[in-house]
């Protein structure tokens, strides 16, 4: 009998399409911060021409109403003098250096520097208390964007709700992103004025950026400053639109990955048909283990096949990838089930033995099947209408072998009883029946079937048709 772990919930089969990845924006958070002092021309250049697309500032408003690029409304950590911004008029402020020597810039003299270069953008944060002080913070940032014409290189984000709401009055044309620690932060009144929403890594699933891309929103991911480089490994595979990273480097290594794989969205319950154990990964781009393994005969839905580097993996889960090979929808079970267990053999009848290195491809003959010497079949993938079989050397067309069927349970199947529960019209009709009949003991039932297989024997001379053509693949 099936395995039990044949027990799935029965859901439908959703069309698909292949639809090349769109990739996502990199943000380097403050410049690249890990390899210089932040918020820095240098930590800029850096993220810049590591691939980042934007680099990510701070901003506060110094008592004579300049915007200083900040993080921090005092200065003592970044510059070991503890200054208040909005105490100090911005000629003082300016006499504070950086490790590297860097004094505190304006949002002037950031946009003076990288005025003639059109591929350094920058994500703006404007830090403002509970009640939304400064209160002219948003008019003076429309007026220096205004001044340099940053329009088309400038995003907003922010945890203030009341500045995003002036930006949106100010400046419609710019996106403006909520920066959220919390789901519990983000409700309808704030969704009609931002653009986008900014989530924790903590807290972003793919059901949140799901519901969030149906109301036409963006979504970004940032990591807290804890961030580490492994984080990538489970974020690359969730549609995020963008990130704001400590990382530039390694955002773009793995933006420019997602974006050399093609996906396929499924929605299907599929069994694995293989005696092989299969390793499950954290995504098809890095191939990190998860230390857990597909066994035969498990069953899974799956949502996503991912093309990437020439193989096909199937996502299982959250953050679980297998190569997508032996993978069967589970509509074709029942067929399948009379492979499952049993032997190849070649005997000289059939059009050919040639064996193929990818049953995809007619051209990847590697090598052929000896007569009369029947092996085992480890994995079975269905290709259309046609069944293909893995044996050690290689695949073989199911059309091309005769197959001898095994009485006995194998992972739980028996592939003789797989045989028999199908209507005899959709019964393999290419059996070894001699070699069947050897293995049979000599029971009621077992007369039964030793009926039914020379029935389907003297059917298979009369009915049975070789595919000549057998070598044209329905490629997907």
């Amino acid at each position: 009998m099936v395995s039990k772990r044949f027990n799935l919930l029965k859901l439908s089969l959703a069309c698909f399409i292949f639809i090349f990845a769109s990739g996502f924006t990199v943000i380097g958070h403050r410049g690249d911060p890990i390899n210089a002092p932040e918020e820095t021309f240098e930590s800029f250049d850096k993220a810049f021409s590591e691939g980042a697309d934007y680099v990510e500032l701070d901003l506060h408003v110094s008592k004579d109403n300049v915007l200083v690029v900040s993080h921090d409304r005092d200065l003592e950590r970044v510059t070991g003098t503890s200054e208040i911004v909005s105490e100090h008029n911005f000629s003082d402020l300016a006499q504070l250096h950086q490790k590297n020597g860097e004094p505190i810039h304006s949002l002037n003299q950031i946009f003076e520097h990288y005025k003639n270069n059109p591929k350094a953008k920058f994500l703006i944060e404007t830090k403002k208390t509970k009640k939304g002080n400064p209160q002219n913070m948003e008019a003076l940032l429309k007026q220096v964007i205004d001044q340099y014409g940053m329009q088309h290189r400038v995003m907003f984000h922010s945890f203030s709700t009341k500045s995003l709401e002036n930006e949106a009055q100010l400046m419609p044309d710019i996106p403006r992103i909520f920066i959220a620690g919390t789901t519990k932060r983000i409700n309808f009144d704030i969704l009609q004025y931002v653009t986008g929403v900014n989530l924790s890594s903590n807290i972003v699933t793919p059901q949140i950026i799901d519901t969030m891309h149906f109301m036409g929103k963006s979504i970004y991911v940032w990591d807290e400053m804890n961030e580490s480089p492994k984080k990538w490994n489970t974020l690359i595979n969730m549609p995020i639109d963008g990130v704001v990273t400590n990382y530039p480097a390694t955002g773009n290594e793995y933006r420019e990955l997602k974006d050399q794989s093609k996906s396929e969205a499924l929605n299907q319950n599929v069994y694995y048909m293989s005696s092989q154990k299969e390793t499950i990964y954290e995504n098809p781009y890095r191939l990190i283990k998860t230390g857990k393994k597909v066994n035969p005969l498990d069953g899974y839905h799956i949502t996503n096949i991912i093309k990437f580097n020439g193989e096909k993996y199937v996502q299982l889960g959250e953050n679980k990838f297998a190569n997508a090979t032996g993978f069967n929808s589970e509509y074709s079970l029942r067929d399948l089930r009379q492979y499952f267990g049993s032997s190849a053999i070649f005997r000289n009848q059939q059009p050919n033995n040639f064996l193929y290195s990818d049953p995809t491809d007619p051209n990847s003959i590697v090598n052929r099947m000896e007569i009369n010497k029947p092996q085992r079949i480890i994995t079975i993938q269905k290709y259309g209408t046609q069944t293909w079989l893995k044996l050690k050397n290689g695949w073989v067309n199911a059309h091309n072998v005769l197959i001898q069927l095994n009485p006995e349970s194998y992972f739980g199947n028996n592939s003789l009883d797989g045989y028999q529960d199908l209507p005899r019209g959709q019964r393999i009709k290419n059996i070894d029946l001699l070699q069947n009949f050897a293995k049979l003991e000599p029971t009621t039932n077992q007369t039964l079937k030793n009926a039914d297989l020379i029935r389907d024997f003297n059917n298979f001379y009369v009915d049975f048709s070789f595919n000549n053509d057998n070598d044209s693949i329905n490629k997907i």
